[in-house]
């Protein structure tokens, strides 16, 4: 985040002579409080100074990618997962691909009576079903995909990052959002992909231009 000059004294200031009132900062600047209002709120907000009641403002002695780094960790998946997108493990490939191209995702997950999660079905699952002879009509999900527990998932109370690194790790584009603490079973409540993953930093970095 680019600060403004004002923006920059006000934390000289502040670094200087912290804990300081706003009406102090002000004066210091030759400028009303109601002037320096909206920068000393950014600025807050942003992480550079905290504020106290009845004691001022002080600095955090924070850097910028400091700032950037603790927001981020504090994302969770649970915030930006989607909605999963399922199949019956008995299904057809061919049901698999119209519900792939329908929904426009690359990866199935594929989940039994109970919908619970079974495996996971990628576009090469479903193009490798495709080289093959058989009509695909014929071949049932739970044939071509990846069976847990050799499936890589993710949980709605992890951090965004953990799941970010597991994408990268395994080199798959998108998890399973799968509740914790369920006895019976895996049950799929979302899904985590390389674009939510995007969609995170792309507001995160809005937020910091603001």
């Amino acid at each position: 985040m680019d600060l403004s000059k004002r923006q920059q004294q006000i934390i000289a200031i502040v670094k200087e002579a912290g804990p300081i009132t706003g009406e102090q900062i002000a004066e210091r600047l030759n400028l009303t409080r109601a002037t320096l209002r909206p920068d000393l709120a950014i600025l807050t907000m942003v992480g550079f100074l905290d504020a106290r009641p009845r004691v001022g403002y002080f600095y955090t002695g924070k850097t910028g990618s400091e700032i950037i780094t603790e927001k981020l960790m504090k994302y969770k998946v649970e915030t930006f997962q989607s909605m999963p997108i399922v199949v019956k493990e008995d299904d057809s490939a061919y049901d698999a691909i119209s519900a792939m191209f329908l929904s426009d995702v690359g990866t199935l997950f594929a989940v039994d009576q109970d919908n619970n999660l079974v495996g996971v079905v990628s576009r090469k699952d479903l193009l490798r079903a495709s080289i093959g002879n058989q009509g695909l009509q014929d071949i049932p999900v739970h044939i071509i995909m990846t069976r847990m527990p050799n499936v890589a998932v993710c949980y709605p109370d992890e951090l965004l990052v953990e799941a970010a690194n597991r994408l990268i790790d395994k080199q798959i584009d998108s998890l399973p959002v799968i509740e914790r603490s369920n006895e019976t079973g895996a049950k799929v409540v979302g899904r985590i992909t390389k674009t939510t993953i995007t969609k995170a930093f792309v507001e995160l970095a809005r937020n910091e231009l603001m």
